[in-house]
C-alpha cells in the first residue's frame, strides 16, 4: 500500500546545499513507496499517512523506520518536539496539531517513540548509530553537516579510509556540493584515474601510477559520501561505482608485475603463476564475502570484533597500495609485487576459514548476528571495539 506523505513547515537553513523540502523529497524518493502530497487537501480519505515536520533533519533510515510503524509519534530527544507521525487518515488532524505544537503529544492518544526505538545497527554502512533526528537551526548548521557526513561513513573499513581520508574527503565533498557536481561525475574522474594507473604501472612509472591510484581511492570515498549527504544515491550510481571498485584491483597488481624485468621465481612460483594466484585469491575472497551473509543477518566483517580488526588490513586495494608504495620507497618494486601476491593468498585462505567457522556456528546456534546489533554493545565486553568500529569518529570532526 502506498503511503501518502505531507511536510508541515520548513526550516530556512540549507544543509550541504539542500533546502529542507528538497532533502525530504529526495529522501522519500529513495525510501520508496511514498506519494509526497503538497497540501493537506490532497490527502485521500483513507490509508496510511506520514507527517513530517520540516524544521527537523532526518536520514533515510529514520523515515524508513517510521514507515514501518502504525499510529505513532516520533519525538526528538533534543527538544522534546514532535518531528514526525505515522498515522491512519482518521488521526491526521490530531497528529498535525502535535507537529505544530498546538497539542501536547501525551494528549493525542497516540504511542510515542524516539529514534532509539528504530534500532541502531546499519549493515549497509557497517556501523551502529541511532537513526538521525535533530532540530535544524542556523547555529547548528556546521554541526549538523558534520553529523550527516559522519553518519554517511562506514564504521568498518580499511585503515586508510577509516583513519586518513575522513577529514580531507569532507572538504572535497563540500567543494563538490558547492559546485553541484553529481556523484557519478566524481566516479567518472576516478575511472579515468584507474585507467591512467594501469598504463603507468605497466610502463614502470610507479610514482606517477601510485599518485593516480591514491587519488582514485580518495575520490572513491568522496563520491559515496557526496551521494549520501546530498541524497543523490541511485541504483545506476551504486552499480557504476561498485563495478569499477570490483574489477580494477587485480589488473593493477598484474600490470605492476608485468613491468618487472628479470623476475626470479619465488618459492617455485613463476611470474605468470603469481598472476593466477592474485586473480584466484581476489575472486575467491569476493565470493566468500558474498556467501557469508547467507548465514545470517551480518556480513563477514561485522560478525565478530575480530573481523572488524581484520578488515583494516585485509588484502583490498588500499592495503595493497600501502604495500606497493612502501616497496617503491625502498627501491624494490618487485618485493611489492611478491608481498601483494602473498598477502592476497593468505587473507583469502583466512576468509575461507572464517566462512567455515561461520557455517559451523550457524548449524549450532541458528542465523548469525553482528556483535554491533547487541543491546549492550556500547557498555559490554566489546565496548572498546564499539568505540572504534561503531562509527568512524574522525568523520564527525570539524
Amino acid at each position: 500500500m502506498t503511503i501518502n506523505a505531507l511536510v508541515l513547515g520548513e526550516s530556512p537553513v540549507k544543509l550541504w546545499g539542500l533546502s529542507a523540502g528538497e532533502r525530504l523529497r529526495r529522501q522519500l524518493q529513495e525510501a520508496g513507496g511514498v506519494n509526497l502530497v503538497a497540501d493537506p487537501v490532497g490527502l485521500p480519505g483513507s490509508g496510511p499517512v506520514l507527517l513530517l515536520n520540516g524544521h527537523y533533519l532526518f536520514e533515510v533510515r529514520t523515515l524508513a523506520g517510521m514507515m514501518a510503524m502504525e499510529n505513532v509519534l516520533l519525538i526528538c530527544p533534543q527538544d522534546g518536539g514532535v518531528a514526525a507521525a505515522m498515522v491512519d487518515s482518521a488521526s491526521v488532524e490530531i497528529a498535525s496539531q502535535c507537529l505544530k505544537g498546538e497539542v501536547q503529544a501525551e494528549a493525542a492518544g497516540l504511542e510515542s517513540m524516539t529514534p532509539e526505538d528504530l534500532g541502531a545497527f546499519n549493515e549497509a554502512l557497517r556501523s551502529a548509530q541511532t537513526p538521525f533526528l535533530e532540530p535544524v537551526s542556523v547555529e547548528r548548521k556546521a554541526a549538523l553537516e558534520n553529523r550527516l557526513y559522519g553518519n554517511a561513513y562506514r564504521g568498518i573499513t580499511d585503515l586508510v579510509t577509516k583513519f586518513l581520508w575522513p577529514r580531507p574527503a569532507k572538504k572535497a565533498v563540500h567543494l563538490a556540493a558547492a559546485l553541484r557536481m553529481s556523484p557519478n561525475t566524481v566516479t567518472t574522474i576516478g575511472f579515468v584515474l584507474v585507467l591512467a594507473a594501469c598504463y603507468l604501472f605497466l610502463h614502470g612509472q610507479y610514482f606517477a601510477g601510485l599518485a593516480a591510484g591514491w587519488m582514485m581511492t580518495f575520490l572513491d570515498t568522496v563520491d559515496g559520501k557526496l551521494a549520501r549527504v546530498t541524497v543523490q544515491s541511485s541504483k545506476f550510481g551504486h552499480l557504476y561505482d561498485h563495478a569499477i571498485d570490483l574489477f580494477h584491483p587485480p589488473f593493477w597488481y598484474i600490470l605492476w608485475g608485468m613491468s618487472l624485468s628479470g623476475f626470479e621465481p619465488v618459492l617455485g612460483f613463476s611470474q605468470v603463476q603469481m598472476y593466477w594466484l592474485i586473480v584466484i585469491g581476489y575472486v575467491a575472497g569476493r565470493i566468500v564475502e558474498g556467501i557469508f551473509p547467507l548465514l545470517g543477518d551480518c556480513s563477514m566483517f561485522t560478525w565478530r570484533p575480530f573481523d572488524a580488526w581484520f578488515r583494516l588490513v585485509t588484502a583490498r586495494r588500499n592495503t595493497c597500495l600501502i604495500i606497493l608504495t612502501a616497496s617503491v620507497l625502498i627501491g624494490r618494486p618487485d618485493w611489492g609485487f611478491i608481498a601483494v601476491t602473498g598477502w592476497t593468498a593468505l587473507t583469502t585462505l583466512f576468509m575461507v576459514f572464517r566462512l567455515l567457522q561461520g557455517l559451523a556456528a550457524r548449524l549450532r546456534g541458528g542465523p548469525l548476528q553482528s556483535w554491533l546489533s547487541a543491546g549492550d554493545v556500547a557498555e559490554g565486553p566489546n565496548a572498546r571495539a564499539f568505540r572504534i568500529f561503531g562509527s568512524t569518529r574522525g568523520a564527525y570532526g570539524a
